[in-house]
């Protein structure tokens, strides 16, 4: 059986960037169970609640939901939103752990992948967003999309 889902992006937390300044991102392996490993090739995840922490030195993402495998019944965990712990680096733990102790910042789960067969885990190092970054990063965005528009129109007229 081939590798399909091998480099494709499996979950996305979109709200991610709508709600945090994203400065640093660091890639980690995730421990999973065989069923959860197969639940999350065929893309049944859900990141958008998650968060990571640290404990005693190793780092641990929460409110990852992966739904249960539904061929699987042996190794199915019982809870789909269970502490997952995650595989990096003692000096990129470390890193994480100097910027999370920082007022404002958190560590933000930004999408789950597979490469080269393992499951990967982008975390992002996030500083919360006030409500007026918030409206500005959206007037920006609308700003852009009319641009882009007159300039569409433009080259229809040119034609």
């Amino acid at each position: 059986m081939g590798k399909k889902a091998d480099g494709k992006v499996l979950a996305q937390n979109k709200k991610a960037s709508h709600d945090y300044f994203i400065e640093d991102t660091y890639e980690a392996g995730m421990v999973l169970t065989g069923t959860e490993i197969k639940s999350l090739r065929n893309g049944r995840a859900n990141i958008g609640d998650a968060f990571a922490t640290i404990r005693g030195g190793e780092i641990f993402v929460h409110n990852m939901h992966i739904s249960p495998f539904e061929q699987g019944n042996r190794s199915n965990p019982d809870d789909p939103t269970r502490t997952r712990k995650l595989l990096l680096h003692k000096e990129q733990i470390s890193k994480l752990l100097g910027h999370s102790k920082q007022e404002g910042y958190t560590i933000v789960p930004l999408k789950v992948y597979v490469r080269n067969g393992y499951a990967k885990l982008l975390l992002g190092i996030g500083k919360g967003k006030k409500q007026y970054d918030k409206r500005d990063s959206a007037a920006k965005r609308d700003a852009q999309r009319d641009i882009q528009r007159a300039l569409r129109e433009k080259q229809k007229v040119a034609r």
